[in-house]
């Protein structure tokens, strides 16, 4: 066998194809910071416009309007102020006497179709401007409102031009948006009934799928025999894991609606039908977080007495409770964000009032957003961006307390 001759590190080849490998990594370099620099872009990009649209969905267009009450067709007693006598009073009518008055020919152009509830909460709150005259803000329309916010025609942003030289406009954070629900009028709509049942549903479903898969994973990895039966499970769970989220909408609308007959578009029926998405993804992470801890923490429990019961609940799920946490975090992201289950169970439907109850109609802030989108009128551009940010807003303060959570367990262990 011939011998070896050493590596000549100093000839003119090797020094070649130093370089040639030291330009290769450097080459890798710039197209893994080219990678990230283009995913930063993507993301700046979305996020400034989202923010350029949505952040004036949360403010709304309001016109002074001089009230004179005694000498309007009002015909209400500051004393008896009630529902039944405001919605008898015909405050429609009478707002767009008063609007006319005030602001000319045209001024129904000017207000919102809602613009009578400014007034009818008025008197509400304090029955005496019955008998004086008073200033109310009330909400602009739609046209104006964009206008304003210089994104309406030549003609609407004249009338802007022209109001703000009688000072009677002003533009606001829009209370409104966080505390109403759904309407047709853009600048009447507002989250809290969608934000409401988000809250519901992703109650329902951490109600059931957090104990739920967290048991499976418990009882598959410490008491479950290694068998066929438990590989089919395994393989099951895996695969279901992967399975379209409009499937399992399919499966809640068989059997949660047509069969069961529940309430049609309640939270309960949505919780349930994603609780079914979430399991697995739960039960995969409860798996693994529970492998991971070290076999010398139970032989050390069961050699100082402890039952098999005691070591499962007393050591090894504490210590795997950060993991599990983290795949509950994930499972409860991507089930806040599902539209298409929903669809499938009737949450589409049009709700102007809260719910009150997990069994209430209701939709989700996801649903509300594809509605709104969906919508002809300009105003819902800015108010589904605004959604947007609420949704990304509440994800994060979801992400936010589980994360706390997975930290404060770390740091007890």
């Amino acid at each position: 066998m011939s011998e070896r001759n050493p590596t000549d590190w100093k000839s003119e080849a090797m020094r070649k194809r130093i370089a040639g490998r030291y330009a290769a990594e450097r080459r890798f370099k710039l197209l893994g910071l080219g990678a990230v620099a283009l995913s930063a872009a993507f993301l700046a990009f979305l996020l400034i416009t989202m923010m350029g649209n949505g952040l004036r969905g949360f403010t709304r267009t309001e016109i002074a309007l001089k009230v004179d009450f005694p000498a309007s067709p009002l015909l209400l007693d500051p004393n008896a102020i009630t529902d039944e006598a405001l919605n008898q009073a015909n405050l429609p009518m009478v707002t767009s006497l008063i609007a006319q008055k005030e602001l000319g020919k045209g001024a129904d152009d000017l207000l919102s179709p809602a613009a009578w509830t400014a007034i009818r909460d008025a008197i509400r709150a304090d029955p005496t401007i019955l008998s004086r005259t008073e200033t109310i803000s009330v909400p602009a329309s739609t046209a104006i409102d964009l206008a304003a916010k210089s994104d309406g025609s030549p003609s609407d942003e004249a009338a802007v031009q022209r109001l703000k030289a009688q000072g009677l406009l002003s533009t606001g954070f829009n209370v409104n948006f966080l505390t109403a629900s759904d309407g047709t009028d853009p600048t009447q709509v507002g989250i809290w009934g969608a934000f409401k049942g988000s809250l519901l549903t992703m109650l329902v479903t951490l109600l059931l799928s957090f104990p739920i898969g967290v048991a499976t994973a418990l009882y598959l990895e410490e008491y479950a025999r290694k068998n066929w039966l438990t590989d089919i499970i395994e393989v099951s769970i895996n695969n279901l894991a992967a399975v379209p989220s409009i499937i399992f909408g399919l499966l809640g609308l068989a059997i949660f609606l047509n069969f069961l007959h529940l309430p049609r578009s309640a939270a309960l029926v949505g919780g349930v039908t994603l609780a079914l998405m979430t399991m697995p993804v739960i039960v995969i992470a409860g798996r693994n977080a529970i492998k991971s801890v070290p076999p010398s923490i139970r032989d050390a429990a069961l050699g100082i007495g402890a039952s098999p019961v005691q070591v499962v609940f007393h050591h090894v799920l504490p210590l795997a409770l950060p993991g599990i946490l983290t795949g509950t975090i994930i499972g409860m992201a991507r089930a806040l964000g599902e539209t298409a289950p929903l669809l499938m169970i009737g949450m589409r439907a049009f709700i102007a009032t809260p719910p009150g109850g997990v069994t209430d109609p209701a939709t989700v802030l996801p649903v509300q957003i594809f509605l709104w989108s969906d919508e002809v009128s300009k105003g819902f551009v800015e108010k589904t961006s605004a959604a947007i940010i609420v949704l990304l807003a509440f994800l994060l303060a979801m992400n936010g307390l589980a994360i706390y959570l997975r930290n404060k367990f770390e740091k007890r262990w």
